[in-house]
C-alpha cells in the first residue's frame, strides 16, 4: 500500500487478499480517476470553483445551504476532528443521524479529513452499535443529539469507548460550537485514489452484518454511473427521497449523486408516504429514490398534490412488483425506473430508463457494468435459464476482515445473492433471492412471485413468502399477509387468497398454508426479513 496517505493501516491492512477480489472493469473515459483523489474536495471543492458555489446544495427542514455555505461547514467539521479530537489519516469516524444537512457534512468532512466513514442506521440498537464498533474499531463518533441514547448504552459494553460528539446539538461541548473556533478552510488530504473512504455495513437480510470496503474512486465511479446514463442528471435537478444516508442507496441518490453535478438534495427525517408527497409538491423535486413499499402506498394519494415537477422516479431496495409499477404509472404519469444495487457494489448497476423500460424486467447492465447468469458450477447459462446473478463494473465487494469474501466472489464476477433470468434481448428478470427459492414436490417456486400476485389482491397490504418445511413435499408455500382496512383474516379469507393465486400463476404455486399479521418484519432500510419468517415457520413446524 505504498501510495496510501493513511497513517492508521487498519483498512489497508483488513481488505482481502488481492486474489479474492472481484476484476474491476473501468471501461469508461469518466472512470480514469488519477492516483491522487479525494472524493470530498471533487464533490464540493470542484464545484465550488466551476462557478456552483452560490447554487443552493442542500435543504432541509428548517435551512438550506449553497455550495460555498457547505463546503464552510465540510470544512470547519474537518478541522474539529483533526485538530480537537487528534485524528489522524485512516481513523474510522462512526457517524450517526437521520437524514438532514449536518449529517451529510459530516460524511463529507470525514473524507475531506483523510477519515474513514462508518455510517450507521438511527434505528439500530446498542447491541448492532455495539457489534459495528468493535469490527470497525472505531476511533470516535459523530452522533446527532436525539440519538445518543442507543449509543451510550452500546459504549457502556466496549473496553475502550470512542470519543462522542453530538451534532444539531446548541450544547457549548457539541460540534456545532466547536466548528465555530475552527478556520473557515480545510486543506484536504491527499488521499490515494485506493484508499478505503467508506465501510459501510450491510443491513441485514441474513444474520451477521458485513463491512464492506469502498474507495475514494468507487463513490466518484458510481456517480459516474447511473445517474449519468439512467437520470441524465443536470444542475437543475431537485433530489428527493428517503433511504438513509446511512444505506448507501440513499448516500448516492441523495447526497453524492446531486453533488457530482451541481444539482440539490432534500433532506427531511421520518417522512411518510404522505409527508413524501408533500414534499415533493413543496420542493419542487424533479428525481425521487424510494423503495416499492413507498411507491405502493404513494399511488392512491398522488392526486391530491402537485406532481408536476416529478419527472424521474427510481425505485430499488427490494424486487417492485409489477403492480406497483402499474399503479404508481397511472397515477402519475412516470414510468419507474427501477434498479438492483448492493451495498458490496455500492450503488446501481443494472437499470433501465425511458423507452428502455420493459415492465417486469429490472433492466440491463448499466454503462460501466457488466452482467451474466451462472449455474452452481460458476458457468455462465443462457437466456430463460435461471441462475445465480453475476456482476461486475469500476466496484466490487471487499469484506472487511471476513470468510465471506470467498461466497460472494467468484471467478472474478459479483454473486449478489439474487436467482436471475436473462432474455435473448439483455434484460434481467428477478426470480428470487437465492436463498427465498422455494422447492416443493421438486417445483422451483420464486416466493416473491408468489407475493406479487398476492399484492394483485384488493384485500392484501403487504405479504411475504418462504418455503416452510413439510414432511412430505420438502417444503409448501407459506405466505404472511397484512390486509388492508376493512378486510378479515379467517379460513374464507385464507381460500380466496389461495384460488387467487391458482388462477393468476400455475396452481403449484399456491401457498397451502397462510397466517395473518398486524405486520411484517423489515429492516430500516425497508426491505422484507424474509429469513425471519423462515424460521418462525420452522419453529412453527417443529412445536406443531
Amino acid at each position: 500500500m505504498s501510495g496510501t496517505a493513511y497513517l492508521d493501516t487498519f483498512a489497508n491492512d483488513n481488505l482481502p487478499p488481492r486474489e479474492q477480489w472481484p476484476e474491476l472493469l473501468f471501461d469508461l473515459d469518466e472512470l480514469a480517476y488519477p492516483d491522487r483523489l479525494n472524493c470530498a474536495a471533487e464533490l464540493l471543492d470542484r464545484m465550488v470553483a466551476r462557478g456552483h458555489g452560490a447554487s443552493t446544495a442542500i435543504r432541509g427542514a428548517h435551512l438550506d445551504w449553497t455550495y460555498a455555505e457547505l463546503l464552510e461547514k465540510v470544512d470547519r467539521i474537518a478541522g474539529v476532528l483533526r485538530t480537537e479530537l487528534n485524528l489522524v489519516p485512516g481513523n474510522r469516524v462512526l457517524l450517526r443521524g437521520a437524514n438532514n444537512p449536518m449529517m451529510a457534512a459530516c460524511i463529507l468532512a470525514t473524507w475531506k479529513a483523510g477519515l474513514i466513514a462508518v455510517p450507521t442506521m438511527p434505528l439500530l440498537r446498542a447491541r448492532e452499535l455495539g457489534t459495528i464498533m468493535t469490527l470497525a474499531r472505531v476511533d470516535a463518533v459523530l452522533c446527532s443529539a436525539d440519538l445518543r441514547a442507543e449509543l451510550d448504552l452500546a459504549c457502556r459494553e466496549l473496553e475502550t469507548a470512542p470519543r462522542i460528539l453530538s451534532f444539531n446539538d446548541p450544547a457549548p461541548d457539541a460540534l456545532e460550537a466547536l466548528m465555530a473556533a475552527m478556520p473557515p478552510r480545510f486543506e484536504a488530504v491527499d488521499t490515494w485514489s485506493q484508499d478505503v473512504c467508506l465501510l459501510s455495513f450491510t443491513s441485514g437480510t441474513t444474520g451477521r452484518p458485513k463491512g464492506t470496503m469502498h474507495f475514494h474512486r468507487d463513490v466518484l465511479a458510481i456517480c459516474d454511473c447511473f445517474p449519468r446514463s439512467m437520470l441524465a442528471t443536470t444542475p437543475a435537478d431537485v433530489f428527493i427521497g428517503t433511504p438513509p444516508l446511512a444505506f448507501t442507496f440513499g448516500l448516492g441518490g441523495l447526497l453524492l449523486f446531486p453533488l457530482r453535478y451541481g444539482a440539490s438534495a432534500v433532506l427531511l427525517e421520518k417522512l411518510t408516504p404522505e409527508l413524501l408527497l408533500a414534499a415533493i409538491a413543496r420542493y419542487r423535486a424533479t428525481v425521487c429514490f424510494t423503495a416499492p413499499t413507498f411507491y405502493r402506498q404513494m399511488a392512491p394519494l398522488a392526486a391530491q398534490h402537485d406532481l408536476a415537477s416529478l419527472t424521474r422516479s427510481v425505485s430499488a431496495g427490494e424486487a417492485l412488483p409489477l403492480q406497483t409499477r402499474q399503479a404508481w404509472q397511472e397515477a402519475t404519469g412516470l414510468a419507474m425506473i427501477d434498479g438492483i444495487g448492493a451495498t458490496e457494489m455500492l450503488h446501481i448497476f443494472i437499470s433501465a430508463a425511458g423507452a428502455d423500460i420493459r415492465p417486469g424486467a429490472t433492466g440491463r447492465p448499466i454503462p460501466g457494468y457488466h452482467a451474466c447468469i451462472l449455474d452452481d458450477d460458476g458457468n455462465p447459462v443462457g437466456p430463460g435459464v435461471t441462475g445465480r446473478l453475476a456482476v461486475k463494473g469500476p466496484t466490487g465487494c471487499r469484506y472487511l476482515a471476513d470468510p465471506r469474501q470467498l461466497d460472494y466472489v467468484c471467478h472474478g464476477w459479483n454473486l449478489t445473492g439474487d436467482a436471475y433470468q436473462v432474455d435473448a434481448d439483455g434484460y434481467y428478470w428477478f426470480q428470487a433471492r437465492t436463498d427465498d427459492m422455494i422447492i416443493s414436490a421438486g417445483y422451483n417456486i420464486a416466493g416473491p412471485e408468489v407475493e406479487d400476485v398476492l399484492l394483485q389482491h384488493p384485500a392484501v397490504a403487504e405479504c411475504g413468502v418462504v418455503g416452510a418445511p413439510d414432511p412430505e413435499r420438502g417444503q409448501v408455500v407459506q405466505a404472511y399477509v397484512v390486509l388492508r382496512a376493512g378486510f378479515e383474516g379467517g379460513p374464507e379469507m385464507a381460500k380466496a387468497l389461495q384460488d387467487h393465486v391458482k388462477r393468476t400463476v400455475a396452481p403449484y404455486k399456491y401457498p397451502r398454508r397462510i397466517e395473518f399479521r398486524a405486520a411484517l418484519p423489515r429492516t430500516e432500510t425497508g426491505k422484507l426479513q424474509r429469513f425471519k419468517l423462515r424460521q418462525e415457520a420452522k419453529e412453527s413446524m417443529e412445536t406443531s
